[in-house]
């Protein structure tokens, strides 16, 4: 079993900058891939970014790329992710979860444990 709480969500302008961290506490952090997703109201929840157990490989959603960046520490059990050139349409609720598969899953159904989401908020 692994245990997953985000921190670090907030209203932001537009442009602006924020870090998500998410910590994990039970069994081998370095056992499971990480990746973040997101649900904004009336939509699904979207892969953002995953990274791999080592760390050595990440993968964004489109949508992302070049402003967002997925890392984490091992030692600390935690996953970040970046946040830089914030726009509206960033706003959502956003989730880390967990998965025994290898590689950088993009499919929610691929990730077997998640926090309970840190709201993010871009203002115009």
């Amino acid at each position: 079993q692994v245990q997953l709480v985000e921190s670090g969500g907030g209203l932001v302008q537009a442009g602006g900058s924020l870090r998500l961290s998410c910590t994990a506490s039970g069994r081998a952090f370095i056992s499971y891939a990480m990746g973040w997703f997101r649900q904004a109201p009336g939509k699904e929840r979207e892969f953002v970014a995953a990274i791999t157990r080592s760390g050595g490989s990440t993968n964004y959603a489109d949508s992302v790329k070049g402003r967002f960046t997925i890392s984490r520490d091992n030692a600390k059990n935690t996953v970040y992710l970046q946040m830089n050139s914030l726009k509206p349409e960033d706003t959502a609720v956003y989730y880390c979860a967990a998965s025994k598969s290898y590689g950088v899953p993009r499919i929610t159904g691929r990730y077997d444990y998640w926090g309970q989401g840190t709201q993010v908020t871009v203002s115009s």
